[in-house]
């Protein structure tokens, strides 16, 4: 497996600063090729979703890999062309938007898929069948590791819902639609394979509707391991799975349907290491902290998510084990890990979070007057430096002075 040692990660330390967010493309590679691999029975097409890491560097060397893209914002979408997609390999899934940014989108020539019925009838009235969409569903399906990544349920903002295909139907038979595309995407970090097979029997039946259809969007939710132990997604037996059931829908209905999957943070996660100094060991009558030079400003998932991330002391590895809190310096309960087995920590240790590559720096801040820290890529061996780190000019670059 691909991984950078403690060593590499202290070397690109001591030349960029901490805290330091670094990448390893050798392991984006390994997990895109897990998913090729994984799918090669099935007429399958990978979007990456790129709204877990952005750099414009990572966004070119995964399409050096082969991949698509999938956007979220019409920004997402200029920075996709602006690396080198196709338009036609760029898959814009907004939620909540202008209608003017869908228009923007159609000008642009881009996937579109459209998750709200009032877009959807002013999108037809507009173009009618002049240029194709997707339809993103909700499969009233609950999944995910956390509510808050959970998006197929019932009380999602995701999506039109299932319940509502005559509404659809309405819209799309008015206006002369051409829907070739229908997407569903329940949630994060989905361990069952169930829950895929499930959402796919919901699209098949949904499919009926839609004569022209070419595509099924699966969108993604392939869980990485975040702590020693955990599970990952079995691809290998969800291709094999998949391949079976689009096989067997072929022969039933005379129709050949691509498959598309939306990975993002099974791409990145593992790829990315977060490395801080601990500024200070501070002994209370109740824990052990250590404060590190960091904070949710920079790694917001634990706060937000209580999304485990392992930590480990690469200044110290061969030291007695002892038990910390790690906080950052945050003037908000900042709160990395409670009561976390680590080797001993001294003022000046380097510690790193390992899967910090998707959802750590893209939901990074300046909150506190902090500033964000540089990125690196590890390609080849050789560490680059992808994004500088902030300066405090930064943070006055958009504010206007002197008023």
């Amino acid at each position: 497996m691909a991984q950078l040692q403690g060593k590499e990660l202290i070397s690109i330390a001591n030349e960029f600063g901490t805290p330091v967010y670094i990448y390893h493309a050798e392991k984006i590679q390994e997990q895109y090729k897990k998913l090729t691999h994984a799918f090669r029975d099935c007429d399958a097409k990978i979007f990456y979703a790129c709204k877990s890491l952005t750099n414009i560097n990572v966004l070119k060397y995964i399409l050096s890999l082969g991949a698509s893209l999938d956007c979220v914002s019409i920004n997402e979408v200029k920075l996709g062309l602006m690396a080198g997609f196709e338009k036609e390999n760029i898959l814009y899934t907004p939620n909540c938007v202008d209608f003017e940014e869908i228009v923007e989108a159609k000008e642009l020539g881009v996937n579109i898929n459209i998750d709200n019925i009032s877009i959807l009838e002013q999108f037809g009235n507009k173009y009618g069948n002049s240029y194709p969409v997707c339809i993103r569903l909700n499969p009233h399906i609950m999944a995910g590791g956390n509510f808050k990544i959970s998006t197929g349920h019932v009380d999602s903002k995701f999506g039109i819902s299932i319940h509502q295909m005559r509404h659809i139907e309405r819209v799309v038979k008015t206006t002369k639609l051409n829907v070739t595309g229908i997407h569903m995407h329940t949630g994060s970090e989905i361990k069952d394979l169930n829950v895929f097979l499930e959402g796919l029997e919901v699209m098949f039946t949904m499919a009926a509707h839609f004569p022209d259809l070419k595509t099924i969007d699966l969108g993604s939710g392939f869980k990485v391991p975040y702590q020693p132990g955990d599970p990952e997604t079995d691809v290998d037996a969800l291709g094999k799975k998949l391949s079976e059931a689009f096989a067997q829908y072929e022969k039933e209905t005379g129709k050949k349907l691509q498959v598309w999957f939306e990975p993002g943070k099974y791409l990145v996660s593992q790829c990315g290491y977060l490395v801080v100094k601990a500024n200070v060991i501070k002994q209370t009558p109740a824990t052990v902290f250590v404060g590190v030079n960091s904070g949710f400003n920079h790694l917001i998932r634990p706060m937000m998510y209580e999304a485990y991330h392992h930590i480990e002391n690469i200044s110290n590895p061969t030291g007695t084990s002892r038990i910390y809190t790690v906080v950052g310096n945050i003037c908000e309960t900042d709160t990395f890990a409670w009561d976390r087995t680590i080797t001993e920590v001294r003022e000046g240790d380097y510690l790193v979070f390992y899967n910090a590559g998707a959802y750590g720096f893209e939901m990074s801040s300046n909150f506190n007057s902090r500033l964000k820290p540089a990125e690196v890529m590890v390609k080849d061996g050789k560490p680059a430096l992808i994004r500088k780190a902030d300066v405090f000019e930064d943070l006055l670059r958009n504010q206007v002075l002197d008023q």
